[in-house]
């Protein structure tokens, strides 16, 4: 028996006899290999550049109300149950297991053993199992990649079984359709058939990471990460679409990770090897470090459009989805950290996509409000993100900045944040990257240059001799002035052509928020509720 993270499991558990029963396994193949079995396989072809570029089907995205958790001994009273963490037996799983070991027969299989989790102390080492040859370049471009000598001594701690061709009955395996994403805590393994999108193995994994870490009082957290140059790190939290990876693809700081990171004992480490990049309208002039990450041999795109002659990818193109991406070595990206670690931060940056237009594009954060509006994790979902969203921009609350990953009560992770902010004195910030002007369709998104500016005051103290003025609307105290960013838009008000349309589509968002607060009252301080946003009397 071995124990992780208070939970004690037989060592062997974790591992299916998928071997005995497929026509081959390919073991830890190489970037080359992966691409050459791709194309020979008709899963994917080359661009102009040489990236590898596929297709992932019916499935644009993720698939959220597919995506099931053991409930056993291991999770029954850990877990917060609900439409996002649902339940799955333990008899389900066993014939989900089944299911699987009948759907390798005479497979040609492919194995990576990689590592999640950039902190020795806190990682965990996964072995990915994948059907696609694609897939499998996607696990290692996302995961930790160990060396050879590291790979001969590794026992995987979990294992990721992905079979796209193996599909589900509800009426036998306890799903909702046919395609399943299932975590066994107790057998440590991911079960993933019926899609193609290769996220859903990512993400598994950091689910698993969110549950375990808080067991040792270490913050599992949906950011992205950099350090400048004299050692100062930012996180950057926020869904999809938000700018996590753009925002932190600074030329001027070090990548430490744009997605997935904890934060331990040691400052914050990176979950990851990789980066996911959201591909849409991806240009070199805007998104330079990530283009050119996107644009060689390596890396991997999603549902990107070839120009069928000259094999050029089209960004623009979103015939087949909005949720266009690049999957790549984050040793792609120019001064990343190599270690993926960093000291603790010394700004919490929350980033959100405010549909309405009325929230101001900057403010700064006390702790109260930090763990408001860190459970809150108001947004607008991008279309193609999620199946079932439509073209537009969905206003919604996903606390945590990512709910559908977070298995624990959103309470446990807020105070982790509250006890790790305060230990260390990291400033908080609210940097609205949605719209100006009016709502969605009306207004404009705010311009991409005067983010930057505004990230670029937070990182290098540009508010240390500027004053700070109260919204009136929610509550914030926003900067009278930001370097480089024209002064009407610090205050969204002014930038509509109405006031009174203002007005009232700021006291719907508020009605909103604090409605949204309600469920979270009573397991927070009342100091945390009374710092949110409210409608005006």
């Amino acid at each position: 028996m071995m124990t992780h993270k208070g939970i004690t499991i037989p060592k062997s558990a974790n591992t299916l006899p998928l071997a005995a029963v497929a026509r081959d396994v390919h073991w830890n193949l190489g970037r080359s290999d992966l691409v050459e079995w791709s194309i020979k396989a008709g899963e994917g072809q080359l661009s102009a550049q040489g990236a590898l570029v596929a297709k992932t089907g019916e499935f644009t995205g993720r698939s959220p109300k597919d995506k099931f958790t053991v409930r056993d001994e291991q999770t029954e009273t850990k877990i917060d149950w609900g439409s996002v963490n649902q339940p799955l037996s333990a008899e389900a799983y066993d014939k989900l297991e089944a299911l699987m070991l009948a759907g390798a027969r005479d497979q040609t299989l492919f194995v990576q053993d990689l590592r999640a989790g950039a902190d020795d102390a806190l990682r965990i080492n996964v072995r990915v199992v994948t059907q696609y040859a694609w897939h499998n370049l996607f696990a290692q471009n996302m995961f930790i990649r160990p060396s050879a000598d590291e790979r001969e001594a590794m026992t995987p701690d979990w294992t990721v079984i992905d079979l796209p061709s193996v599909q589900a009955d509800p009426a036998i395996h306890g799903t909702n359709s046919k395609t399943f994403i299932v975590v066994n805590f107790s057998k440590r393994t991911v079960l993933i058939g019926g899609t193609e999108y290769a996220g859903e193995i990512k993400k598994s994994i950091f689910g698993v990471l969110n549950f375990l870490l808080p067991e040792t009082g270490d913050l599992p957290m949906h950011c992205s990460a950099n350090v400048g140059p004299a050692g100062d790190v930012a996180l950057f939290f926020g869904l999809s679409g938000t700018g996590k990876t753009t925002l932190s693809a600074d030329p001027e700081r070090a990548l430490i990770g744009d997605d997935e990171h904890g934060w331990g004992p040691k400052g914050v480490f990176n979950f990851e090897g990789g980066c996911y990049a959201k591909a849409i309208n991806l240009t070199a002039k805007a998104e330079p470090e990530i283009y050119a990450a996107s644009n060689q041999f390596g890396a991997l795109l999603e549902n990107v459009i070839l120009d069928p002659v000259t094999g050029e990818p089209d960004y623009t193109d979103v015939s087949l989805t909005e949720n266009t991406r690049s999957s790549y070595p984050i040793d792609f990206i120019p001064g990343h950290v190599k270690s993926g670690q960093g000291s603790n931060p010394r700004a919490v940056i929350m980033l959100t996509a405010d549909a309405y237009g009325v929230l101001p594009p900057l403010a700064k954060l006390t702790t109260d409000q930090a763990m408001y509006h860190f459970l809150s994790g108001y947004t607008a979902k991008v279309a193609g993100t999620e199946r079932g969203l439509g073209s537009e921009p969905q206003a919604t609350f996903s606390t945590c900045f990512g709910a559908p990953f977070m298995p624990r009560h959103p309470s446990e992770y807020a105070a982790l944040l509250r006890e790790k902010v305060e230990a260390t004195g990291a400033e908080c910030w609210l940097v609205n990257t949605g719209w100006t002007g009016g709502t969605f369709g009306v207004g404009s998104r705010i311009p991409l240059n005067a983010t930057r500016a505004m990230i670029r005051a937070i990182l290098s103290g540009g508010f240390k001799d500027i004053g700070f003025i109260r919204d009136s609307y929610f509550g914030l105290m926003v900067p009278e002035a930001c370097p480089s960013v024209q002064a009407d838009l610090l205050t969204p008000s002014t930038t509509w052509a109405k006031l009174s349309e203002y007005e009232a589509t700021a006291d719907t968002l508020a009605k909103r928020f604090a409605d949204n607060f309600l469920q979270f009252a009573k397991h927070v301080p009342a100091s945390v509720a009374e710092s949110g946003i409210r409608p005006r009397v």
